[in-house]
């Protein structure tokens, strides 16, 4: 079987990151829609955390409305770095106290979601973004 090109692999690489992107965002959005709504598979053992509690409430909200930005694409740099740094507080905060080892202490979903949002921050929102589509619109537009 032939091997990809380099050329090709660099074709596809905006629509693997855009793809990244939107399942990143999809599971965010989703972990904060079940955080603050019970949908779709309710959070926290099937309850939601009560408004304005923090840190619960204000990452729940982080997550749902970052989490859309990012699926989106729209100022998904900068809901990237939010996201990114919600989940690091988390760790950090939460986490991190009950033993050194993210496997140890339940904060594996928090250590990656830091580090997926944080290499969307730096790789920027790929192929088939808002991003993208509202900077054409207002290049063509000026």
């Amino acid at each position: 079987m032939p091997r990809p090109s380099v050329s090709s692999l660099e074709t596809a690489r905006p629509y693997a990151v855009g793809l990244f992107r939107v399942v990143a965002g999809l599971l965010f959005t989703a972990h904060g829609a079940a955080s603050l709504f019970g949908v779709p598979a309710g959070g926290r053992g099937g309850g939601t955390v009560e408004a304005w509690s923090w840190p619960g409430w204000y990452a729940a909200v982080i997550q749902l409305v970052g989490g859309a930005l990012v699926l989106l694409g729209l100022a998904t740099r900068a809901a990237a770095v939010v996201c990114s740094g919600s989940m690091a507080y988390a760790y950090f905060s939460v986490h991190q106290e009950h033993a050194l080892w993210p496997m140890q202490n339940g904060g594996e979903p928090a250590a990656l979601f830091a580090w997926v949002f944080l290499l969307i921050a730096v790789l920027g929102p790929g192929a088939v973004a808002l991003d993208g589509l509202l900077g054409r619109r207002s290049a063509e537009a000026g």
